[in-house]
Protein backbone atom coordinates (compact mmCIF):
# COMPACT_ATOMS: atom_id res chain seq x y z
CA UNK A 1 0.00 0.00 0.00
CA UNK A 2 1.06 3.46 -0.74
CA UNK A 3 1.17 6.08 1.93
CA UNK A 4 -0.42 9.33 0.97
CA UNK A 5 1.36 12.37 2.36
CA UNK A 6 -0.96 15.13 3.30
CA UNK A 7 0.00 18.66 4.21
CA UNK A 8 -1.28 22.16 4.26
CA UNK A 9 -1.47 24.23 1.14
CA UNK A 10 0.08 27.66 0.94
CA UNK A 11 -3.38 29.22 0.98
CA UNK A 12 -4.35 27.44 4.20
CA UNK A 13 -1.14 28.56 5.90
CA UNK A 14 -1.69 32.15 4.74
CA UNK A 15 -5.27 32.13 6.09
CA UNK A 16 -4.05 30.93 9.51
CA UNK A 17 -1.33 33.62 9.58
CA UNK A 18 -3.87 36.33 8.70
CA UNK A 19 -6.23 35.13 11.46
CA UNK A 20 -3.40 35.13 14.02
CA UNK A 21 -2.42 38.64 12.90
CA UNK A 22 -5.98 39.92 13.30
CA UNK A 23 -6.27 38.37 16.78
CA UNK A 24 -2.90 39.84 17.79
CA UNK A 25 -3.97 43.28 16.56
CA UNK A 26 -7.10 43.10 18.71
CA UNK A 27 -5.58 41.58 21.86
CA UNK A 28 -2.09 43.10 22.18
CA UNK A 29 -3.21 46.73 22.76
CA UNK A 30 -5.52 45.61 25.58
CA UNK A 31 -2.83 43.52 27.24
CA UNK A 32 -0.16 46.22 26.86
CA UNK A 33 -2.22 48.77 28.84
CA UNK A 34 -2.47 46.43 31.85
CA UNK A 35 1.00 47.20 33.30
CA UNK A 36 0.13 50.91 33.46
CA UNK A 37 -3.13 50.13 35.23
CA UNK A 38 -1.33 47.84 37.69
CA UNK A 39 1.23 50.56 38.47
CA UNK A 40 -1.53 53.08 39.14
CA UNK A 41 -3.29 50.66 41.51
CA UNK A 42 0.02 49.94 43.30
CA UNK A 43 0.69 53.68 43.68
CA UNK A 44 -2.78 54.24 45.15
CA UNK A 45 -2.22 51.42 47.65
CA UNK A 46 1.17 52.83 48.66
CA UNK A 47 -0.32 56.30 49.08
CA UNK A 48 -3.12 54.85 51.22
CA UNK A 49 -0.56 53.17 53.49
CA UNK A 50 1.49 56.36 53.77
CA UNK A 51 -1.66 58.34 54.60
CA UNK A 52 -2.50 55.88 57.40
CA UNK A 53 1.01 56.27 58.82
CA UNK A 54 0.67 60.07 58.63
CA UNK A 55 -2.62 59.90 60.54
CA UNK A 56 -0.93 57.87 63.28
CA UNK A 57 1.91 60.42 63.36
CA UNK A 58 -0.63 63.22 63.77
CA UNK A 59 -2.50 61.28 66.47
CA UNK A 60 0.73 60.93 68.48
CA UNK A 61 2.21 64.37 67.79
CA UNK A 62 -0.87 66.60 67.21
CA UNK A 63 0.31 67.74 63.77
CA UNK A 64 1.57 66.33 60.51
CA UNK A 65 5.26 66.57 59.58
CA UNK A 66 6.17 69.79 57.79
CA UNK A 67 6.96 69.73 54.07
CA UNK A 68 10.62 70.22 55.00
CA UNK A 69 10.57 67.21 57.34
CA UNK A 70 8.82 65.27 54.60
CA UNK A 71 7.80 61.64 54.57
CA UNK A 72 11.18 60.72 56.06
CA UNK A 73 9.62 61.77 59.40
CA UNK A 74 7.65 58.51 59.28
CA UNK A 75 10.86 56.46 59.29
CA UNK A 76 13.30 58.57 61.30
CA UNK A 77 12.55 61.09 64.06
CA UNK A 78 12.83 64.60 62.61
CA UNK A 79 15.72 66.71 63.83
CA UNK A 80 14.32 69.98 62.44
CA UNK A 81 11.63 71.99 64.25
CA UNK A 82 8.98 71.28 65.22
CA UNK A 83 10.51 68.25 66.92
CA UNK A 84 7.74 65.72 67.61
CA UNK A 85 7.48 65.12 71.37
CA UNK A 86 5.71 61.80 71.17
CA UNK A 87 7.38 60.19 68.14
CA UNK A 88 6.83 56.43 68.13
CA UNK A 89 10.01 54.42 68.73
CA UNK A 90 10.73 52.44 65.58
CA UNK A 91 8.85 54.88 63.40
CA UNK A 92 5.55 54.70 61.58
CA UNK A 93 6.90 52.92 58.49
CA UNK A 94 9.81 50.50 58.22
CA UNK A 95 10.99 52.26 55.09
CA UNK A 96 9.58 54.64 52.52
CA UNK A 97 8.41 52.87 49.39
CA UNK A 98 9.34 54.13 45.95
CA UNK A 99 6.51 54.66 43.51
CA UNK A 100 6.02 51.97 40.83
CA UNK A 101 8.20 54.02 38.45
CA UNK A 102 11.14 53.98 40.88
CA UNK A 103 10.81 57.56 42.14
CA UNK A 104 10.10 58.96 45.61
CA UNK A 105 6.58 59.88 46.65
CA UNK A 106 6.02 63.61 47.10
CA UNK A 107 4.57 65.29 50.19
CA UNK A 108 3.09 68.74 50.81
CA UNK A 109 1.89 70.28 54.08
CA UNK A 110 -0.29 72.23 53.58
CA UNK A 111 -1.47 70.42 50.50
CA UNK A 112 -3.00 71.88 47.38
CA UNK A 113 -5.91 69.40 47.44
CA UNK A 114 -6.37 68.81 51.15
CA UNK A 115 -4.79 69.32 54.55
CA UNK A 116 -1.81 67.29 53.31
CA UNK A 117 -1.00 65.75 49.93
CA UNK A 118 0.95 62.57 49.21
CA UNK A 119 1.43 61.92 45.52
CA UNK A 120 3.44 60.47 42.65
CA UNK A 121 4.13 62.31 39.42
CA UNK A 122 3.45 59.08 37.52
CA UNK A 123 5.34 57.58 34.61
CA UNK A 124 6.76 60.84 33.26
CA UNK A 125 8.06 62.03 36.65
CA UNK A 126 6.75 65.55 36.01
CA UNK A 127 3.74 67.48 37.34
CA UNK A 128 0.52 67.15 35.38
CA UNK A 129 0.28 64.86 32.39
CA UNK A 130 -2.31 62.86 30.53
CA UNK A 131 -3.36 59.23 30.33
CA UNK A 132 -0.94 57.00 32.23
CA UNK A 133 1.29 60.03 32.94
CA UNK A 134 -1.27 61.71 35.20
CA UNK A 135 -0.34 62.49 38.81
CA UNK A 136 -1.70 60.02 41.36
CA UNK A 137 -2.39 61.41 44.81
CA UNK A 138 -4.15 61.18 48.13
CA UNK A 139 -6.90 63.44 46.80
CA UNK A 140 -7.94 60.69 44.37
CA UNK A 141 -8.44 57.97 46.99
Amino acid sequence: MEQVQRGFTLIEIMVVIVIIGILAALIVPKVMSRPDEARIVAAKQDIGSIMQALKLYKLDNHSYPTTEQGLQALVKKPSTPPIPGNWKTGGYLEQLPLDPWGKSYQYLNPGLHGEIDVFSYGADGAPGGEGSDVDIGSWGL
